[in-house]
């Protein structure tokens, strides 16, 4: 007798009113291919500023039994919606998933089949683009470089391309829940709990509709989340940069004495005094920077503040 199962689909939202009633359409008719199992959504609206609360409302009311969703006291980020979206997940598995369609629907039936069928072995089916088209050059370039950075400096193993759209097992999900740190980097989160990962590669697609709230300066200071988060190599670079400085500062000391009592050469004046000054003050600032920002995480740690804050959801709608 084979018992039904349920599969959790954790969707955040942010400005996501144009795509939302395509993204359910396309996501509900794959999962009615799905055999002996129900389906849930759970939609997380992150302090959205058009109408996406009231399209989840309207989704809410329409499918009572299938759809849920929370909706934040203002936008806490990607990172606290996904954390909510797991947080509230009921399902065996629990699968993540962009409302923009980037992340292909119709994938998720071979991902249940391979969590299925594996039998306990594979804990997570992840996916990967193995192309980027559509996305600016820049911002590729920038993204393989990152990744290739990380992969160098940090024990934890980060897949090139590797998207948040991935299906998981309860023990898992259970295991990244645990993890309550207020500074989440979630592509760190899910491979530094472990369990096995079998990857699934797919090409890019860009967006059904509306347009993205990812600027390449947010992911900027996103990667720079998670280097801080899941490696000290930079503190180890500011304290080699201090001892390099203070080397080549005797280095320099020394040819001038030279200069001057062999050579009988008079030293420069104040322009190369300044470039010093204003060299060694460089790589000072640069060193707190690296400082400052590890410990402006610690200080946001030590606040224990809540990592989201609900303002309503489909029991207590406004």
């Amino acid at each position: 007798m084979n018992t039904t199962e349920l599969l959790s689909i954790v969707v955040p939202c942010y400005n996501e009113e144009e795509v939302l009633p395509i993204f359910f359409e396309a996501v509900q008719k794959e999962c009615e291919q799905l055999k002996n199992c129900d389906v849930e959504f759970i939609f997380v609206n992150d302090g959205s500023k058009d109408k996406t609360l009231s399209v989840l409302r309207n989704l809410a009311t329409s499918y009572p039994k299938t759809v849920r969703y929370v909706s934040f006291s203002r936008n806490f980020g990607k990172e606290a919606g996904l954390y909510a979206g797991l947080e509230h997940a009921k399902g065996d598995y629990v699968v993540v998933m962009d409302a923009d369609l980037q992340d292909p629907p119709e994938l998720l039936s071979e991902m249940l089949q391979i969590l299925q069928e594996s039998h306990g072995e594979i804990d997570c089916v992840g996916t990967r683009r193995v192309t980027r088209d559509g996305e600016p050059p820049i911002r590729s370039f920038f993204a393989k470089q990152f990744y290739k950075l990380i992969n160098h400096i940090s024990d934890t193993d980060i897949v090139d391309g590797a998207r948040d759209f991935r299906m998981m097992t309860r023990q898992m999900v259970d295991a990244i829940l645990s993890i309550t740190e207020y500074n989440r980097f979630s592509k760190g989160i899910f491979s530094w709990v472990g369990f096995n990962t079998h990857y699934l590669d797919y090409k890019n697609k860009e967006r059904a509709a509306g347009e993205t709230s990812w600027s390449f300066w947010q992911l900027f200071k996103y990667s720079i989340d998670g280097i801080v988060a899941y490696s000290d190599v930079p503190l180890s670079i500011a304290s080699i940069t201090g001892f390099l400085s203070f080397f080549a500062a005797l280095i320099l000391a020394l040819i001038i004495i030279v200069r001057t009592l062999v050579f009988d050469d008079p030293t420069s004046g104040w322009p190369s005094l300044a470039c010093i000054i204003l060299a060694i003050g460089g790589m000072q600032l640069f060193c707190l920077g690296i400082l400052g920002k590890y410990l402006g995480k610690m200080f946001l740690e030590t606040k224990k503040r809540p990592i989201y804050i609900i303002k309503e959801d489909e029991n207590n709608s406004k």
